[in-house]
């Protein structure tokens, strides 16, 4: 039975907007909700309801009326959702226009900004003009090669407000990444920074974004913010003019914000595109604002007076949904740079000092913090901290202990998983309900999760593939250059037909939380067993001489046997003992079909830039196949460890 690590008081529970959202579903739809669960059952049996409920609470702002929520909530894909609105999603997250703060900037170079919900609105109005000025219309498309700063979520609101579509790299991603990405969807107009800091270092982008336009044709203007330099040369790059010369002169004119159907495309997301081209998953303005507004209202209780921090970059999802917490008209911290520089409790003096209510990150992260004995609560005080998000991998149970014991004992921990491509969640936090050690509290409200097993029976307390069975608003509306909707097919529908496939394996347990297990076509099938690959992670991170590990299964003779690579602490080396000891723990915590067949020592392992481990690289490396768009790796460079090993041939 998994340990109970914390339950919200009464008190906390009746000041939810969870609660207060439930209480508006009891009374409309003459029901008598106490818990979550019954709550959760009955918006994926109402959905319509259920949206219909959401945009109320949430107070969308519409200049035209839905006729209808949904078409047809047995269709997927292709339902048609919210017919008949008509919206602008800038325009929702800039209802706010006072002194109350809506951005915190902070970087590596100890850079500290700040902007009002005023001053957001009048520099976003000057920059609208501006891009109207430069020829840029609705369904066009702008993008930034950009650090996480305001002028990014400036000019992402500067285009959706005039239904331009945005799109995003960060400034770590190679030249190949970046046209691997915008080459596709042609551009007209690309915002960059001059460069960016990380782990204390200074780092030109102007010298890539050369490179990039000369691929990039479409691009007729570009923007470069001043950021590591106050005057930064751009002679070089053609179209090119500085933020500051670029922005309107003019007093800030009242925005005009476009009123465009609710499927109107906002977003282009990309796949991580380590198995081919990265797939451009196109996303509507109110799919994306009705989705995010559940998930930060409810599932996360964001509130006006809260101050949220996400550790992300531009590249990730993360920044989108954290963005998303305007029209709730909170404080955003963004931060951009190395979270262990120059020390390890960077990113937690700056939660102290802005007094951050919800701070999220990575588990990756909060295993680094473990491994590193970093405690911040005892350092900072960090009593305004209500709740811990992460994502991007399986939080263990030991990251869930460490977070209660070494940063604060009464606080909600959230695990949520999703994917980018619903730009949200699947599982996720409720506020309402208790923390179980190792797992996600709660599947989404009105998101349909099911476990399937191989028969595709849906099944409680055993592994499955995770799979949603309804439609939900922020499914893509299509991907690019996809106009016979194959691609997008392939990608979920190609194995239960009219049922999303997601691709991560699960457990969802009696009490109604999930357990990650990994990517399901990472799983490991020794002797015809499925096991996940999250299994053997959370046994190797309880041994303090292991830094990171990824796990692979290698096709061997006519089975398939469990290769386990190890980053080692510093400072100490792989020997036999530390072999024994790590097979020791699995085969005691796991089971002795987890135990590798082999164990290495590598000096990396490979991430994506959205700090996911990418174990099917490493397994076509092992298997002597291409690896592609190697651009999309924050490393790339580290697989050529994993290349031609002789202990593994």
């Amino acid at each position: 039975m998994p340990k109970r690590l914390w339950t919200p008081s009464e008190e906390r529970i009746q000041n939810t907007n969870l609660y207060r959202f439930m209480n508006i579903v009891n009374e409309t739809f003459n029901q008598n909700f106490s818990e979550y669960e019954p709550l959760y059952q009955w918006s994926i049996e109402n959905i319509p309801d259920f949206w219909a409920c959401l945009w109320e609470f949430a107070k969308i702002k519409s200049s035209t009326p839905y006729d209808q929520v949904v078409d047809d909530v047995g269709k997927m894909p292709g339902a048609k959702w919210f017919s008949g609105a008509r919206l602008n999603f800038a325009e929702n997250l800039l209802r706010y226009k006072d002194d109350h703060t809506a951005l915190i900037f902070k970087g590596e170079d100890r850079v500290d900004r700040r902007m009002t919900y005023a001053e957001l609105y009048d520099e976003v109005a000057s920059v609208a003009r501006s891009l109207r000025q430069a020829g840029v219309r609705t369904g066009d498309r702008v993008v930034g090669f950009m650090p996480n700063m305001p002028e990014t979520v400036i000019a992402m609101l500067a285009a959706t407000s005039m239904g331009a579509t945005w799109s995003s790299c960060s400034p770590d991603f190679g030249i190949k990444g970046v046209l691997d990405r915008f080459g596709q969807i042609k551009p007209k107009v690309l915002f960059t920074a001059d460069g960016y800091f990380f782990k204390g270092k200074q780092l030109d982008s102007l010298e890539r974004i050369s490179s990039i336009l000369k691929e990039l044709p479409s691009i007729e203007k570009v923007v470069v913010v001043p950021f590591t330099e106050k005057d930064p040369d751009i002679r070089s790059i053609s179209n090119a003019v500085l933020y500051d010369d670029f922005k309107s002169l003019e007093p800030a004119p009242a925005i005009e914000f476009e009123q465009l159907p609710f499927d109107h495309p906002l977003y282009i997301m990309y796949s991580s595109g380590t198995t081919g081209l990265p797939k451009c998953m196109v996303q509507s303005a109110g799919g994306i604002l009705v989705h995010h507004l559940k998930e930060l209202m409810l599932h996360t209780d964001l509130k006006r007076e809260d101050t949220i921090f996400y550790f992300t970059t531009c590249g990730w999802m993360m920044w989108n949904w954290l963005v998303s917490s305007l029209a709730v008209g909170a404080t955003i911290v963004l931060y951009d740079g190395n979270p262990f520089h120059p020390d390890p409790d960077a990113l937690w003096k700056i939660a102290r000092d802005e007094k951050i209510t919800i701070f999220g990150t990575s588990a990756g992260y909060i295993a680094a913090l473990q491994n590193a004995g970093v405690k911040p609560g005892k350092t900072f005080d960090l009593s305004p901290l209500k709740a811990v998000l992460s994502t991007g991998s399986p939080l263990s149970i030991e990251g869930f202990e460490y977070i209660y014991r070494e940063v604060k004992a009464d606080l909600q921990l959230a695990s949520i998983a999703g994917g980018t491509d619903l730009n949200g969640c699947f599982a996720l936090g409720n506020p309402m309900g208790p923390v179980w050690a190792g797992e996600l509290q709660c599947r989404g409200l009105a998101m349909k999760v099911l476990a399937f097993d191989e028969n595709g029976k849906s099944v409680i307390n055993q592994q499955g593939e995770l799979v949603c069975a309804a439609p939900f608003p922020s499914m893509p509306i299509y991907f690019w250059n996809d106009p016979d909707t194959k691609k997008y097919r392939d990608a979920y529908f190609n194995v239960y037909p009219n049922i999303w496939r997601h691709g991560d394996y699960i457990v969802i347990t009696e009490r109604g939380g999930v357990i990650m297990y990994g990517r399901s076509d990472a799983t490991l099938n020794p002797g015809g067993v499925r096991i996940g690959t999250a299994e053997i992670y959370r046994q190797v991170d309880l041994l303090e001489e292991i830094e990171d590990c990824v796990v692979v299964g290698q096709n061997w003779k006519n089975d398939v046997r469990v290769i386990l690579f190890v980053k080692m602490t510093e400072g100490v080396e792989l020997t036999d003992e530390i072999v024994a000891k790590i097979k020791n723990t699995i085969r005691t915590d796991a089971s002795p079909r987890h135990v590798p067949a082999v164990i290495l020592p590598v000096p990396d392992i490979p991430y994506t830039h959205n700090m996911k481990k990418v174990e099917l690289a490493v397994k076509k490396v092992i298997h002597n196949q291409p690896v592609l768009n190697k651009d999309s790796l924050s490393n790339p460079e580290a697989l050529d460890y994993y290349a031609d090993l002789k202990e593994l041939q």
